[in-house]
């Protein structure tokens, strides 16, 4: 057994339950940006509890959830602002307007399609993951274009039901990449 899983864990575990949670939660806008990385860090830790190592392409993959929690969670927050606004938490619509948030929903979705190419360029995946990201991420920055420039409610919800079988079907075809002959 490797400790380095065990310090990678205990050091998600102390950025999620403690420094996330209890000072960056409820204090800057940019709350959600800042907390994904503790979500993002499952494939490095499971990455490192089977090889006992963290390469770039477990790096990778944390960056791929770590970009696309916000629009995921700015999508949610443009139709819940009342809420988030009500529990005194400062989720970006709520410090920033809902302009701002849906551009920078916008613009997140543009940054999670380029890191998501980010897999074939380095030779990581093979045709099926690119071709299944390129379609997966169209349909993403078109929810997205929708939620910045013809914005309701209805669609900040379907942009966030979206944006959790995305992250879902990007990495079943991640997974069936791996496993398809080269």
């Amino acid at each position: 057994m490797h400790p380095y899983p065990m310090w990678l864990t205990f050091a998600t575990f102390v950025g999620s339950a403690v420094i996330y949670t209890i000072f960056l939660k409820p204090h800057p806008s940019q709350n959600i940006v800042i907390g994904g990385a503790s979500g993002a860090m499952p494939p490095v830790l499971g990455w490192a509890a089977v090889t006992g190592d963290a390469p770039g392409e477990a790096w990778l993959l944390f960056l791929i959830i770590f970009v696309w929690t916000p629009p995921h969670f700015w999508s949610l927050a443009l139709y819940r602002t009342k809420e988030y606004a009500a529990a005194g938490l400062p989720m970006l619509p709520v410090t920033h307007g809902a302009e701002y948030t849906r551009r920078h929903v916008f613009l997140y979705t543009v940054g999670l399609t380029l890191v998501t190419l980010v897999p074939y360029v380095i030779g990581m995946t093979g045709w099926f993951y690119l071709t299944s990201a390129v379609l997966l991420d169209a349909i993403f920055l078109g929810y997205a274009w929708l939620i910045w420039r013809d914005y309701s409610d209805a669609v900040a919800r379907v942009t966030f039901r979206w944006s959790i079988l995305y992250l879902a079907l990007l990495f079943a075809a991640l997974l069936i990449d791996h496993y398809l002959p080269a």
